[in-house]
């Protein structure tokens, strides 16, 4: 039985790696032009001007918001477009019907999305390298925030194809909630430079903890304490795995 499952898995998984790569220009070079254009104007023209942040220089203070939103929107988008489109095909009622776990099939979909978000996190690396030079405080705090990350969106990008009932309902959220969250959650500032009353209100954006534990694998200081920033991840990741795992199992969304 283990076997089967095996093979289900690494099915799902291959399926929705090809679904992506296939695409490749569409899916993983946007990132890489527009991180391109973030350090070029944001780095060059504006960073200058703007001297130290941190106690580093403005290009290199923004490269982990700018790497970890290349991974948060690609995660996101693959599974929420990736699931909503099985669904919109009646594609999803093989799997339903399938003997195969809840679990097996949420792997398949959050294992795209996440290899989708690292691989746009890691040519947004490369690409960074042309502009200013990368030292890692900590790689072991860079790889379990990137993770935990691409993992938190991938579920909340199924979570979004598990409601969604048109193509409409898959982008609204990216343009209305994720992207204004990610802009305000730190990438090119330091939540300490807002006043008091904005330092408060950004702390109920999750994105903030995320960055700044990100931030602080690199460069080793962050806006909040990294214990607090895995404790968010690790909130959400297990909040948003039970939420789906049990929409999924009543087959909310998914039988008509």
């Amino acid at each position: 039985m283990f076997s089967l499952y095996r093979i289900a898995f690494l099915s799902l998984v291959r399926k929705e790696i090809n679904r992506f790569m296939r695409i490749w220009v569409q899916t993983l070079v946007p990132p890489v032009i527009t991180t391109s254009l973030y350090f070029i104007i944001f780095g060059n023209f504006i960073g200058g001007r703007i001297g130290e942040m941190g106690g580093f220089s403005f290009m290199q203070f923004i490269v982990p918001g700018l790497i970890m939103q290349a991974v948060i929107t690609n995660a996101y988008s693959n599974v929420s477009s990736s699931f909503f489109g099985q669904k919109f095909q009646k594609n999803i009622e093989e799997l339903l019907v399938a003997p195969v776990p809840t679990a097996i099939i949420m792997g398949g979909f959050l294992v795209g999305g996440m290899t989708r978000g690292l691989l746009a996190g890691l040519f947004v690396t490369i690409i960074s390298l042309f502009f200013v030079p990368i030292n890692v405080s900590s790689w072991l705090v860079v790889f379990v925030t990137v993770l935990m990350t691409s993992l938190v969106f991938s579920l909340a990008g199924l979570l979004n194809g598990l409601f969604a009932k048109s193509f409409d309902d898959v982008s609204i959220i990216p343009t209305f909630v994720l992207t204004p969250l990610t802009y305000l959650g730190g990438v090119f500032y330091s939540i300490s430079l807002l006043p008091p009353v904005w330092q408060f209100i950004s702390r109920f954006n999750p994105i903030v903890y995320m960055i700044s534990g990100f931030r602080y694998g690199f460069l080793g200081v962050g806006d909040m304490p990294l214990w607090m920033s895995m404790t968010i991840l690790a909130f959400f990741v297990i909040i948003l795995f039970t939420i789906c795992y049990r929409l999924i199992e009543k087959g909310r969304g998914l039988r008509s």
